[in-house]
């Protein structure tokens, strides 16, 4: 049968509001029903869509909620116990690489070891000219950024001098409990699948839904692990899905699809709406909390 998949549920802000209520309850109430995971996603500035006639709808704006993730996670660290938390994903190239180090750290410390970090390297150039930051060099900055990031968790002190980052013998402290943060990369292209062969701990594929083309870039990803000399089986998996379409023995398919693909996490998003994704009808906070109540029911005792 393998490990089991590890059930989680994306936090639907922009929905059920974000007061510290909210935010509490939902993610008490997740961890209730046996969730093990929440992810929450970055962004720190949403366009004016007034301003912008031919913005992409399905691209955030304004109007969405997204909570600083270091600060949510922070606060859920004290109103759970047991439940998992994920950024999916943070724009790395946006931040500094040792203040990131050094807040992740801090969450990792203060929820017990329970915090997974996932990056990307962004798409809303508008935001890049907000916060000063180049939007053309994102990639490549962003695995300096990473090798930073991962020397700053596992020594005390630190020399480093790179192309865009410098230390001088100086490190963070406290370091994250296991002297590493578990990081997780999103997005799609070749030059992903290569950065998380080379230093990720899991991917987070949103790019497919269940199918040929789902097991062809796991394959793809998983050779590019192994040339890379490290084992395949070490780098986790992560998908979204939601209850928007189909019922439980649909959902149960799916889930057993990706159980036998080797995947390894399972996110509920029935908030999200782009590409194959699909959202439920319902905005409020019971309508989200019934949603990822019927889908565990529904396929728990398989994954």
């Amino acid at each position: 049968m393998g490990e089991r998949v590890k059930l989680g549920t994306a936090l639907p802000f922009t929905d059920i509001g974000s007061s510290p209520e909210v935010v509490a309850s939902f993610a008490q109430a997740a961890e209730a029903l046996g969730y093990d995971h929440l992810t929450g996603t970055d962004h720190v500035l949403g366009v004016n869509v007034a301003s912008r006639p031919d913005w992409d709808k399905n691209r955030n704006t304004s109007a969405d909620v997204f909570h600083d993730p270091f600060v949510l996670f922070g606060f859920l660290a004290s109103a759970t116990r047991t439940i998992e938390f994920s950024v999916q994903v943070l724009i790395l190239a946006q931040r500094q690489a040792a203040l990131v180090a050094k807040q992740a750290a801090s969450v990792d410390i203060l929820s017990g070891g329970r915090f997974r970090l996932g990056v990307g390297i962004g798409w809303n150039k508008e935001e890049f000219i907000a916060l000063n930051e180049n939007f053309h060099d994102r990639g490549k900055r962003s695995e300096e950024q990473i090798e930073v990031m991962q020397k700053l968790w596992a020594e005390e002190h630190v020399t480093f001098k790179g192309k865009w980052h410098e230390i001088p013998d100086a490190g963070i402290n406290p370091l994250p409990l296991k002297r590493s943060v578990p990081l997780w990369f999103g997005g799609h292209v070749d030059a992903t699948l290569r950065r998380i062969a080379k230093y990720g701990d899991g991917w987070i594929m949103l790019a497919h839904p269940a199918g040929d083309a789902a097991l062809a870039s796991f394959e793809k990803m998983r050779g590019y692990v192994a040339e890379a000399g490290r084992d395949p089986g070490s780098v986790g998996i992560e998908i979204w899905t939601s209850i928007a379409e189909g019922g439980p023995e649909d959902w149960r398919a799916e889930a057993r699809f990706w159980k036998e693909a080797g995947v390894t996490h399972i996110t509920v998003n029935n908030a999200r709406e782009r590409e194959h994704h699909k959202r439920i009808e319902g905005r409020s906070f019971s309508d989200h909390l019934a949603g990822i109540e019927r889908y565990r029911d529904a396929v728990a005792d398989i994954l």
